[in-house]
């Protein structure tokens, strides 16, 4: 008995010492990682606070602030010792065609008033240029004068028979029957109120007209042009060039002589000053894009430091993206010119990860570009966070690019919110703790693919996701944001909606919705939102070079 006694004395002082060990390190393993988090949201802060700081404007594709946030990136990247993985070291840079602009010398001056251009006037894209002036009578066509032509008629006459001729090819013809009367311009004015029917279009490189073509606004003929029987002095100036800027994506990679790179990627550019009209607010000060995208732009930062020490049975590539704001460019680019020959695994995307609200969850989309994923996230803890999937591999993001070219994809978003595409979406307003969260999920998630084969890649539905403006109908197409002629060119459609059940194709040019021409995405998302549920109207689409009108129902 006694030995017996001792024995379990000396087992439970051993069981003691053991737990107390356990304990012990059981602490001192959570302090170490309570530390490692709050570094982590430290880095995330301060990366986001330089990023979405007012000294870098916005990070517009191609401007100086955009610049220094590549910079800055290097610099990072430098800073961990990691290997460059562009073309021209970290960088990869690519042209961006802005179109035909006007420059300085470009003006209208009717009795002595010069006329705001882009408010009451423009001239349009397929204008010649060149100058002229003269005393026309509005009322009247007259040789070696300017021509002066309401729209209206031409507004009701289509709409009348819309299987007819289009406005483009009116203003043409008349253009055309100008020049062969000596006319010396052709100057359109708008004299009923409502939506404008002719926009300019900086992408349109069909050929120029024999005399200039200028569009007086609503607005610019209340003020000008009331009196349609008078006789005015008109002078004119049209001076148009073609302009180009450069998009610079930033990579860097770990290189662990592995058969198979994982790309994680997020896009750093912005809106600056909401140049591009898109813009939400209508406001011209600075959008910094804390959450769109400098939160994305962090998660990559630090996801590469993390991955300095973490598996090594993959290779990685960490990629931001220049243009994305402008239609996926920067991404679209790289697909097209890739600056390695490794076989790519898989693709993870990060766009707006910085507003978490349980409320919305983190929604997790591409979980259906490959069967593996499920088993993957299954395993992976959530960290406590509410998540929601998604299937598609499409979406208004950068990972949409690498789906389209076969690979499996995973897009991280924590939502839309009000600052989305505002000058208010400030670094103050990131939710860094959920931030951290999601990092790390993301981190567990490469470590558990690690274990795998080269991931299968599925094709999912097409709906659009994200964060695209919401209308009260739709049509069902996927915009190809990468084109940059005339109308608007889809990439796909939605199973199941308006598009797939009237027969459009990949590769159709959406180039008028009713009344309104359409001459980019923006035109055909303002046509969009004037209809309702129910409302019939007219589609005309291109398809190679003919012309397709369908009858819609909402």
């Amino acid at each position: 008995m006694y030995k017996l006694s001792a024995m379990l004395r000396l087992f439970a002082l051993v069981f003691a010492f053991c737990t107390l060990s356990v304990s012990a390190q059981t602490k001192k393993q959570k302090r170490e990682m309570a530390r490692a988090d709050e570094a982590l949201i430290t880095r995330l802060q301060k990366h986001i606070q330089i990023l979405a700081s007012d000294s870098l404007e916005g990070r517009r594709t191609g401007t100086e602030g955009e610049q220094k946030a590549m910079r800055y990136l290097i610099q990072q990247y430098q800073d961990m010792g990691m290997a460059p993985g562009g073309d021209d070291g970290y960088v990869q840079s690519f042209s961006i065609f802005e179109g035909r602009h006007f420059t300085s010398s470009t003006y209208l001056v009717i009795e002595n008033d010069t006329l705001v251009l882009g408010k009451e006037y423009f001239p349009l894209s397929f204008s010649h240029a060149g100058t002229f002036k003269g005393d026309p009578s509005i009322a009247l066509r007259e040789s070696d004068q300017p021509w002066f032509r309401d729209i209206q008629p031409w507004l009701e006459e289509i709409q009348k028979n819309p299987h007819g001729t289009d406005l483009t090819s009116l203003i043409r013809e008349e253009a055309k029957k100008a020049f062969q009367k000596q006319a010396t311009a052709l100057i359109l004015f708008n004299s009923k109120n409502g939506q404008e029917a002719v926009a300019y279009n900086p992408a349109d490189t069909t050929h120029a007209a024999t005399i200039p073509i200028i569009y007086i606004t609503y607005e610019g003929y209340k003020k000008h042009l009331k009196d349609e029987t008078a006789t005015i002095e008109v002078i004119a100036s049209i001076e148009m060039e073609l302009k180009f800027r450069k998009g610079y994506n930033v990579l860097a990679q770990i290189n662990n002589n592995a058969t198979q790179t994982v790309i994680i990627g997020a896009h750093y550019d912005h809106l600056g000053y909401g140049e591009d009209k898109n813009s939400l607010d209508g406001k011209s000060g600075i959008h910094n894009g804390a959450d769109d995208n400098a939160s994305g732009t962090a998660a990559v930062l630090e996801l590469a430091r993390m991955l300095q020490k973490g598996p090594t049975s993959q290779n990685y590539l960490f990629m931001h993206f220049s243009g994305e704001e402008l239609g996926l460019l920067g991404s679209k680019y790289w697909i097209q010119n890739p600056t390695t020959k490794q076989p790519i695994n898989y693709m993870i995307n990060m766009d707006m990860i910085g507003r978490y609200d349980p409320a919305k969850k983190l929604t997790i989309g591409g979980y259906g570009t490959s069967p593996v994923w499920k088993e993957v996230l299954d395993k992976v803890p959530n960290r406590g966070l509410l998540i929601q999937y998604d299937s598609t591999g499409s979406g208004p993001s950068d990972h949409a690019s690498f789906y389209r070219n076969g690979t499996p994809v995973l897009f991280f978003f924590t939502g839309s919110h009000a600052d989305y595409h505002k000058t208010t979406d400030d670094w103050e307003k990131i939710q860094y703790n959920a931030q951290k969260d999601i990092v790390r999920l993301i981190f567990d998630v490469i470590s558990e693919t690690g274990t795998k084969s080269k991931l299968p890649f599925t094709a999912t539905r097409e709906p659009q996701m994200g964060r695209s403006a919401r209308f009260t109908v739709s049509l069902g197409v996927i915009p190809d944001y990468s084109f940059s002629g005339s109308g608007m060119k889809i990439e796909g459609v939605s199973a199941g909606k308006l598009a797939e059940q009237i027969g459009l194709k990949a590769g159709d040019v959406l180039i008028k919705l009713g009344n309104q021409s359409l001459v980019d995405v923006n035109s055909y998302m303002q046509a969009l939102s004037q209809f309702k549920k129910g409302e019939q109207t007219k589609l005309v689409v291109l398809r190679g070079k003919e012309e397709l009108v369908f009858d819609i129902t909402f």
